[in-house]
């Protein structure tokens, strides 16, 4: 009996082979993403079925829900939605690319790189330059971040543990700036910035739901096309340079993508914290045996995770309006300890 799903173009260039338990599994992931958008805009003070969510989706409803629906909750929904699927796409990338299961945007520092920037951008700005350049400003800091990481962490090669410590003392000296910003910034804008850097999509809008789609889009073919080479990577660098991978190059790219796929989440909805670090690593235990329906998973896993606490986050304790960003790192926090015992002899 066959296992897993074959494909093999005419001429031999593309193929590719996918067993039917990954098939089944990023279905399920899938229609759950599907799921959780009925859900975002059923669920609240006031219970809306989802079949009124669903005719206000298509536009043949009465307009009775629209306000709530349209303007409220789906936007936030779909970007909680987006902004976990990419920081679980992010995190599945660094951890591959480094290989090192610790590795994720929040824990190197690229996270707090991007929080910099956007911080910075919004109060040294004043006005003078639209929001929308705000997305740009985090992308440049994660970028930042990420290549003087990478300048202090190599030393005759990465070695895990140096980047991983490396990485928190970066997000702790950038962590010390974003607040140094807070507190020279007037209280109403320091007040604003603080609820966001503690990862929140409250007030999303259809604008936020563009400016995350349209990056997450574009860098998703690239990063399906590179996804084969990090399963050569897994080999070992010596043996993926013997089989021709171009080493370096790949992991240039891969870096890129993960920091322009963390700095637009964290432009959208703030700080998050462990969602890169948590969606993989469930993920791979899902489908450890394939490498691209991992990263895919890891992506879809993310958008769940982030949509969870942030339902959590606007209705547990209602009518505060916690960020969801206390949620994921009450989560994480603990698992990244334990992540950090379990591998504590294997990264010295």
């Amino acid at each position: 009996m066959k296992h897993a799903w074959t494909y093999r173009s005419k001429k031999g260039a593309l193929s590719f082979q996918t067993p039917y338990r990954s098939i089944a599994i990023l279905l399920g992931l899938f229609l759950l993403l599907i799921g959780s958008v009925f859900a975002g805009g059923s669920l609240g003070e006031t219970i809306i079925s989802p079949l009124d969510v669903l005719s206000t989706i298509v536009g043949t409803s009465n307009g009775e829900h629209d306000f709530i629906l349209m303007t409220l909750r789906l936007p936030r929904t779909i970007v909680a939605l987006l902004v976990g699927m990419a920081l679980g796409l992010a995190g599945a990338l660094l951890q591959s690319m480094v290989r090192n299961p610790l590795a994720s945007p929040d824990i190197l520092g690229v996270t707090a790189g991007a929080s910099f920037a956007a911080v910075a951008f919004l109060s040294l700005s004043d006005g003078r330059f639209s929001i929308a350049w705000l997305p740009v400003a985090a992308v440049f800091g994660a970028l930042a971040t990420s290549v003087l990481l990478y300048l202090l962490s190599w030393k005759n090669g990465l070695q895990p543990i140096r980047l991983v410590l490396i990485g928190i003392g970066l997000s702790a000296v950038l962590g010390a700036g974003t607040t140094f910003f807070l507190v020279m910034g007037d209280m109403y804008t320091a007040s604003q910035v603080y609820v966001w850097l503690t990862g929140t999509v409250y007030g999303a809008t259809w604008d936020d739901v563009l400016v995350i789609l349209f990056p997450l889009l574009l860098c998703l073919p690239f990063v399906l096309i590179l996804a084969r080479s990090l399963a050569v990577q897994e080999l070992g660098e010596d043996v993926a340079k013997g089989l021709g991978n171009p080493v370096q190059v790949h992991r240039v790219l891969l870096l890129l993508l993960s920091i322009i796929l963390a700095g637009v989440a964290v432009a959208v909805a703030g700080a998050i914290g462990f969602i890169g670090l948590l969606a993989p690593h469930i993920a791979r235990r899902w489908l450890s045996f394939s490498f691209t329906s991992m990263v895919i998973s890891s992506a879809f896993i993310g958008g769940l995770l982030m949509f969870g606490a942030d339902m959590i986050a606007r209705n547990a304790f209602y009518p505060l309006d916690v960020p969801a960003g206390v949620f994921t790192a009450s989560i994480g926090a603990p698992f990244f300890l334990i992540l950090l015992f379990r591998h504590r002899n294997r990264m010295v």
